[in-house]
């Protein structure tokens, strides 16, 4: 018997309040609804499981198909489908969340299930691309099917419906400014994207499948043919299952199929798998990292219950591991109607608790099994370690196990390894152990060398973050602190008790300093005439620690460093006042030569720094030829 009503609203507009405001982003939609017939489906294998539904299930999917003629979409499902009072109660009544209800009433042998559920306002949903909505349904419990309708105001009709198979077709009629929704490639994008490892069957359309020649055909005969239902989806994938069922060539295979314009192959892979106090599933990648933090983000795709709800994880996944790739999973994730905004509750932060402890564990263990096998990866996973160690204590704390620290040698310290190693030497008449680091071989060689004469160690930093992660270990350890190698002599970077005596008296180190300053005229140049040892360089250029540091710092994105970064660069230039040129430009009677030999000077430190360009370079290499004449 046909009957007609008003739907159960708490506002008479709540169609236009669905489609402007209640769901941002149109296209999900279609996510929804799959999503309900996905619980549909699921629903009814659990009753049948447990002996409550006596119906023969079958091979179960779910069809999405398009008829352009009539306009309509539809998404069809053979799960539990509805009664008269079902509809009544599930659709008319919108607040009311049938999974919600179906989990508590089944909710000790439902645990394991797979039941999607939660999704309150999905169906509607559909009134978003839609001018009119039916669904076509008919229970498992042998009821007569039910034809709903409705025209997107509060009015709809309820009728009898002819119907053989229980589950639900649900029509929409697309409206006239949707009709992308119409196109078979949209379609297909969007199940793709929101539906790819659902856990139930979808039939999209079909394919041809080619089968094998039979015994005794021709070699030019051709391979038979058959059209097959084209699957959209893999209702199994790797993260689903337990370690022990994969093998390293089917995580392999299962990262090809989620970037499958990624070419490189992972370095490695970290499996998660908990079921309390939380429940959450996932594998993630390390994949080979570039310089480029903001490059590397938004890879790691989060789903629910494998329905897709979004690539941006930030709140759930620790930041500094966005940069990982592959798929987390959970119920515990709270989502808004929408499923686009995370919301950092306490299960959240558990969750992200849980995958930092996991990931520093999982990288122990790595490193512990096969150090140089993890040596060999370090500058390919440095960034995420060393962004991680400087944004999460706990991650910092675990991570004196793993973390490396590379010298310009090529050999790999951890922090341990690395205090053991320079401590007797590099430790200053303070007591501070002094870390010698260069950010580039090539341009800080000279550095390097007068370092090494002294047998003091080098590491090589040269990761973006690195300034802002030794202000972090500077403050975490005890007595230790960090000087690039040009960052002054390298007597000065280390001092000892004993102090090198000048052959220079302070009257004369004042002359000299005010005859180079005067000479090279650039206030960016701050002139230091020391007493260091005569095989050190006559001339060298330095740029303080402190002032650099910040400045980097600032370039990264340091907070508390405003205003370092539009400071110009500032420059030492460091005479050595034992250095016999020195003592040659101080006995220089005439005032051009010792002009020129001042320019020479002070151009060759220049240019072993890069910092001689243009017309002063030009002028430099003019000057070389004439004293060579």
């Amino acid at each position: 018997m046909s009957q007609q009503g008003k739907i159960n609203v708490a506002v008479e507009n709540i169609f236009p309040l669905i489609k402007k405001f209640l769901y941002s982003d149109h296209e999900i939609f279609l996510r929804e609804l799959v999503s309900n017939a996905t619980d549909a489906t699921l629903k009814l294998k659990h009753l049948a499981m447990i002996g409550e539904a006596n119906v023969e299930l079958g091979d179960q999917q779910i069809e999405v198909k398009i008829n352009k003629e009539d306009g309509t979409l539809h998404i069809i499902d053979q799960g539990l489908g509805m009664t008269e009072d079902e509809v009544q109660k599930y659709i008319n009544d919108i607040a009311f969340s049938g999974a919600e209800e179906f989990l508590e009433k089944y909710k000790d042998s439902a645990k394991d299930s797979g039941i999607i559920g939660h999704f309150g306002l999905g169906f509607y949903s559909a009134f978003m691309v839609a001018d009119k909505v039916e669904i076509i349904t008919k229970s498992y419990k042998d009821e007569p099917a039910v034809h709903w309708s409705c025209d997107g105001s509060p009015n709809y009709t309820i009728e009898p419906a002819e119907k053989e198979h229980f589950g639900t077709e649900i029509i929409l009629h697309i409206s006239d400014d949707e009709k992308e929704f119409l196109e078979e490639s949209k379609i297909r994008e969007l199940l793709t994207k929101y539906n790819k490892f659902m856990p139930v069957p979808i039939k999209f359309g079909t394919k041809t499948e080619t089968l094998e020649k039979p015994e005794g055909a021709k070699k030019d005969d051709p391979a038979p043919t058959k059209e097959v239902d084209n699957i959209i989806n893999n209702p199994n994938p790797a993260w689903t299952k337990q370690p022990t069922e994969l093998e390293d060539k089917d995580y392999k295979d299962f990262y090809r199929e989620l970037y499958p314009m990624q070419f490189e192959e992972p370095l490695f892979h970290i499996h998660l798998n908990v079921d309390y106090p939380f429940n959450l599933t996932g594998i993630l990648y390390f994949p080979k990292m570039t310089a480029d933090l903001n490059v590397q983000k938004d890879r790691i795709q989060l789903y629910q219950n494998q329905v897709f709800v979004t690539d941006n994880v930030e709140g759930i996944v620790p930041e500094f591991l966005t940069m990982l790739r592959g798929v987390i999973d959970s119920p515990d994730i709270p989502l808004n109607v929408s499923r686009s905004y995370l919301q950092a509750d306490g299960a959240v932060k558990k969750i992200s608790s849980y995958i930092t402890r996991k990931v520093a564990d999982k990288l122990k263990s790595l490193f512990n099994e096969d150090r140089a096998a993890f040596e060999e990866k370090w500058n390919d996973i440095k960034i995420v370690i060393e962004y991680g160690m400087l944004s999460e204590d706990k991650f910092f704390e675990k991570s004196d196990a793993f973390a490396l620290y590379p010298t310009v040698d090529g050999s790999f310290c951890t922090w341990d390894e690395l205090m053991e190693k320079i401590k007797p030497a590099q430790t200053d008449k303070d007591g501070k152990t002094v870390v010698l680091y260069a950010s580039n071989k090539e341009a800080q060689h000279s550095y390097l060398a007068s370092a090494k004469a002294k047998g003091y160690e080098v590491l090589l930093l040269d990761s973006p973050i690195v300034s802002h992660l030794m202000q972090k270990l500077e403050q975490s350890k005890e007595n230790v602190t960090f000087a690039r190698v040009d960052a002054d002599s390298v007597d000065n970077l280390i001092k000892k008790e004993e102090e090198q005596i000048s052959k220079l008296s302070d009257d004369e180190k004042e002359t000299l300093k005010k005859s180079i300053t005067e000479t090279i005229a650039d206030t960016s140049y701050n002139v230091q005439v020391e007493a260091m040892s005569s095989d050190s360089a006559p001339f060298m250029i330095t740029q303080p620690e402190f002032m650099r540091r910040m400045k980097e710092m600032q370039a990264t994105g340091g907070g508390g460093m405003m205003g370092f970064g539009n400071m110009p660069d500032m420059y030492n230039l460091v005479v050595n006042a034992n250095h016999e040129l020195i003592q040659e430009i101080m006995a220089t009677k005439t005032a051009k030569k010792k002009e020129r030999l001042i320019k020479q000077s002070v151009d060759l430190a220049k240019l072993s720094q890069g910092l001689l360009k243009g017309e002063a370079l030009t002028e430099f290499v003019n000057r070389s030829y004439e004293l060579i004449k």
